[in-house]
């Protein structure tokens, strides 16, 4: 292999770091694109980032030009390298479209990371309840005819959580049952409490009856550490936002710090979008396009890209719909004209789309005036 000799310019060498899961390839090139070392495969450890660091020293050794660092985003793969740490310190780095390592960048990847923490957690509650509910009509049957949503009011979840055995509710009577629910500060109307204790007197329970409140139990215990975790992960949305380029996004209408915290960490750095017509291709919100002999169909939401990102915009299309006049009349006019829940949930992420990337583009507070 052939190599160039280092010449002395104010022009930077460039080392371009191509990333992969766990090893990088890596090359070295004068202004003029003359190769002068690599490409050179190592892995992605301390070991090998140190040993391919000497052979660049070596090889520019005695030059005095400045070094620019060009690293290739691919997913979370690349981040190990764009620690400051890892380069020497008067080497300027830069990350996918060229856009230089900021020391926000920590912050960004906590955001992600609560978000990605938050969305699975929520994923499993929701697996768990379903599984408690088909738990509970076995140990409890016609309950959900009382109370359709029982995880969805403050009664339902103290009959799941008190009274799994119906012959036990039946034994303690309407009078009594509101007396419980009372003195754990739950005020039980009294005709419900009735169609309760009725529904348990009624209640044909099924022979693994006893298996099933076990896992009622279990259950229960897991949907309250969930709970907690949830709020764990809004508590660090809070104390991150404000740190990040995302923060002025709660100032518009609907949109607080949980649909905020998960367009930030779906998005990641906001630098390198060059706008936010890319944002909404990368979310597949965009329509798939079919051509064919000249001529051009739009089809239905293309559904490619990022799901998280899809999500969070939908999300802070539908904080406008319900909170921003202008944004509901936008709505309205939309079903007037026909359109379904669907295509207008669409239109309004699209609005939220272009009013979030200018929000932190220009680091500004929301104007209802300028988005009405």
């Amino acid at each position: 292999m052939s190599v160039q000799a280092v010449v002395a310019t104010d022009l930077p060498v460039v080392v371009a770091v191509d990333v992969g899961k766990t090893a990088v390839a890596l090359s070295v090139t004068d202004a003029g694109r003359h190769r002068l070392l690599g490409p050179v495969d190592f892995e992605m450890t301390g070991r090998g980032v140190e040993g391919v660091l000497a052979l660049i020293r070596r090889r520019l050794a005695g030059a005095d030009v400045p070094v620019r660092v060009g690293i290739e985003a691919a997913g979370h793969y690349h981040r190990p390298l764009l620690v400051p740490s890892v380069w020497p310190a008067d080497w300027q780095v830069l990350a996918g479209r060229g856009i230089p390592v900021a020391g926000g960048e920590a912050v960004i990847g906590e955001l992600g990371a609560w978000a990605a923490h938050r969305t699975r957690r929520i994923q499993t509650r929701t697996a768990t309840k379903n599984q408690l509910l088909g738990q509970l009509d076995r140990a409890f049957p016609g309950l959900t005819l009382v109370l359709p949503d029982v995880l969805g009011t403050k009664v339902g979840r103290l009959v799941a959580a008190e009274f799994t055995d119906p012959k036990r509710l039946a034994k303690l009577g309407a009078g009594r049952f509101v007396r419980f629910a009372a003195a754990r500060g739950l005020r039980v109307r009294w005709p419900l409490a009735e169609r309760l204790v009725q529904a348990a007197r009624e209640a044909l329970t099924t022979e693994d009856a006893a298996v099933a409140r076990e896992v009622l139990v279990a259950d229960l215990a897991l949907l309250a550490e969930l709970g907690a975790q949830i709020d764990a992960a809004e508590t660090e949305f809070a104390r991150l936002l404000p740190m990040s380029p995302f923060a002025t996004l709660t100032t518009t209408p609907g949109w607080g710090v949980v649909r905020a915290g998960n367009y930030g960490g779906a998005l990641g750095d906001p630098h390198r979008w060059p706008g936010p017509a890319q944002i909404y291709r990368a979310s597949g919100l965009s329509p798939a396009q079919y051509e064919s002999a000249g001529k051009r169909r739009d089809g239905s939401i293309s559904r490619e890209g990022s799901v998280a990102l899809r999500r969070a915009l939908i999300d802070l299309g539908m904080g406008l719909w319900f909170n921003d006049p202008p944004s509901r009349v936008r709505a309205a006019t939309l079903k007037e004209r026909g359109k379904h829940g669907g295509v207008i949930a669409c239109a309004m992420a699209h609005r939220a789309n272009r009013i979030a990337y200018a929000l932190v583009r220009d680091h500004a507070a929301c104007d209802p005036a300028r988005w009405a």
